[in-house]
Order: C-alpha cells, then structure tokens, then sequence
C-alpha cells in the first residue's frame, strides 16, 4: 500500500493541490471537505487521470467522531496517514461582537481548533508508532493579529497556533514533524476568495491584481512549500512560516 496524504479541507485552492502536488511524488491522497461532492469528484478524477491514486470522501469535521472514524477506515482500508495537510478554514464572517452569537463564536472554535485537535488525537498515536509523520496545518494572518470583525476567527485560530506549539512541543522529538503556515494574503482560488467575492469581484481583483501581476497566492506554489517542508530534514525542520505575494505587506506593517 502507497503512504496516504489525508487532507482535510480539500477545496479547489490550497487543500486540492496540495494533495495533487504529494499525489504526484507517489502518495495516495484521501480527499475530505464538508460538500459538493461533484467538485470533490472531479479533484479526484483530475488526479487519477494525471496517474496518481486518489479517494474522495465528504466529511463534516465538525461533528462527532466522523474525523476519527475516517482515519480509522483509511488506515484500515486504503494505507498508513503519513501526512496530514489540515486545511479546515473557520472564517464566520466579519461581525461585531454584538453579532457575534455564543453559536457563531463556539462554531469557529469548532472548526479551527478543536477539530485539529481530534485529528491530531487520532493520528499522532499511529505516527508515534511508526516513528515518522508530518502534520501541516494551513493558518491566517487572524493567528497572530486580531482585528475588528474577527472577534470568533481570531480567537480561534490563535487557539490553531498554539496548538500546534503544542503538538510539536510533545511529538517533534517522537518523529513527527508539525508545521504552521500563516497564509498572509489572498489566495487565487474561486473555491474560497471566489465564493467570498463573487464571479464579476473575482474575475475583476484577478485582472488587477493576479495572473501576471503575480498580487494573489498562486495554489501551485503553496503546494510546493508543503511538499517541501514534509521533505524536511530533521535537524532543520521548520515550525511556523508565513506566505504572501511580493506586492503585499506583511501583517506586522499594517
């Protein structure tokens, strides 16, 4: 059986490709997201037909042990997790925190934390085993600057951060590589800032801002840094980077 790479948010932007990307290099990808299981078979179809292995498999992390029977299955059935690329976005909007309902806070939470948690729970004991594993976990600018409106997004995913502090604190030593990556800007990618805006907003910041401008995160290239930090040798592994196009400034700067 080939390795599996699970991801878990595997949109059109980041998550799809970046499974693509280790499908490529010979794993076998396990495809999860929330809905539209049309768009989620044609991720998989696209990276049969490029001749990798693929498997898709619609997943609402946040309910009851649908993530740790999923794992279960897929190292029963399909292979060893031998990374997990963790790409569950948890943004609920921007909201003052008057909108902000209890519900609508403790969703966030749900989504950015407390679901890495119960994925990390179940996967780093079969790493440990295997003394060897890579665990990357997709971040934004909210884990590191709160802002006004991001009253659930920021505490939660500052809550993703420490977690992985966390988790590597416990389980670096024991082989397993946990890494954060802060995405610092907009991603090309119609599955997420595509829906955010709209086709004609969309269409529109493309033409000013990415294609050759090269203003927008391009998924291709995220994909090769998540491949290159799984590479990573021991003695230099990377905990926490940040991402953003040349054009853009840094979180700290604005």
């Amino acid at each position: 059986m080939k390795p599996v790479c699970l991801v878990v948010g595997a949109g059109a932007g980041i998550g799809g490709t970046v499974g693509k990307r280790f499908a490529q290099e010979g794993y076998h990808a396990v495809l999860c997201r929330r809905s539209d299981e049309d768009e989620l078979n044609k991720l998989v179809t696209e990276i049969q037909e490029a001749g990798g292995e693929a498997t898709g498999f619609l997943l609402n992390a946040v309910k009851d042990d649908t993530i740790e029977e999923r794992i279960t299955e897929i190292e029963a059935e399909i292979g060893p997790i031998e990374v997990v690329i963790f790409n569950l976005g948890a943004q609920v909007g921007n909201r003052s925190l008057e909108e902000t309902s209890y519900k609508v806070f403790e969703l966030g939470w749900r989504m950015a934390t407390f679901a890495l948690f119960r994925t990390a729970s179940s996967v780093c004991p079969l790493m440990e085993q295997r003394g060897k594993g890579t665990i990357l976990v997709t971040s934004s600018t909210a884990a590191v600057r709160g802002n006004e409106g991001q009253h659930s997004h920021a505490a939660a995913m500052g809550g993703r951060r420490m977690l992985c502090q966390s988790l590597s604190a416990q389980y670096a030593r024991k082989g397993i590589h946990v890494a954060h990556i802060v995405i610092d800007g907009s991603v090309d990618a119609p599955d997420t800032l595509g829906k955010m805006l709209g086709p004609e907003k969309f269409k529109e910041l493309r033409e000013s801002k990415g294609m050759e401008n090269d203003g927008l995160m391009l998924p291709e290239k995220i994909a090769d840094t998540y491949y290159h930090l799984h590479q990573q040798h021991r003695s230099v592994w990377t905990h926490e980077l940040d991402l953003r196009a040349f054009s853009d400034l840094a979180w700290w700067n604005h």
